[in-house]
């Protein structure tokens, strides 16, 4: 049964560019396939579920992205395991992205919550998690 399962989400970004490259080598890394592409955005699937990444026009532009204004403040993705979660964050400071919460890492989500916190270039949240174990 899918009821109730999320079927999209769509995210408007402010450099398609960046943030399909960003997010097309995460999200590959998790599982998902290259869906849709066009001239104003790009998608990745996994399953029955996808996450879309639309440029945001220019008029909009003026006020930037903050998790902590109302709206969506993170994405959070299981891993595989706690060596997963690892591999990524490594990869994640080679590539130069901003690890967060790097004096509590990996347990910044408390001491059953193996996950790496981390920004996407419009510095929006993103959380890999390998839960208990």
């Amino acid at each position: 049964m899918k009821q109730g399962l999320i079927h999209h989400i769509e995210l408007y970004v402010s450099n398609l560019e960046k943030s399909s490259q960003f997010w097309g080598w995460l999200l590959e890394e998790l599982g998902y396939s290259s869906f849709q592409e066009w001239d104003k955005g790009c998608s990745w699937k996994l399953g029955d579920s996808y996450l879309v990444f639309v440029q945001t026009e220019e008029k909009y532009l003026d006020i930037p992205y903050h998790r902590k204004r109302v709206g969506l403040n993170h994405l959070a993705f299981h891993a595989s395991s706690r060596e997963h979660v690892d591999a990524l964050t490594e990869e994640l400071k080679s590539r130069n992205v901003n690890v967060l919460y790097q004096k509590t890492h990996p347990f910044a989500g408390g001491p059953s919550h193996y996950a790496v916190y981390f920004e996407d270039p419009d510095r929006m949240k993103v959380e890999l998690v390998a839960g208990s174990e």
